[in-house]
């Protein structure tokens, strides 16, 4: 399924065990290949982000082939 990263922005990150790790701001792309690497989540209030990858601004980077289902949530796969 194709979707627009537009489509994407402002979505729930939940994890499969149903653990909301925040919000979708943006997306980190190779731009010599086109590919999308990472996906930049806003962090919930809740969530301890020393356990992730972060950037400087506080954001959890997330890799984009562990997105898994993208409805009125998008599923990350994180280990």
């Amino acid at each position: 399924m194709k979707r627009f990263a537009t489509e994407l922005r402002g979505k729930t990150v939940m994890t499969n065990d149903g653990q909301i790790l925040g919000m979708i701001e943006n997306f980190i792309i190779d731009t010599r290949t086109g590919k999308l690497h990472d996906v930049l989540v806003i962090p919930a209030e809740e969530v301890e982000t020393r356990l992730f990858k972060t950037d400087p601004q506080g954001r959890i980077i997330l890799p984009f082939t562990g997105m898994k289902a993208i409805k009125d949530v998008v599923v990350m796969d994180v280990e």
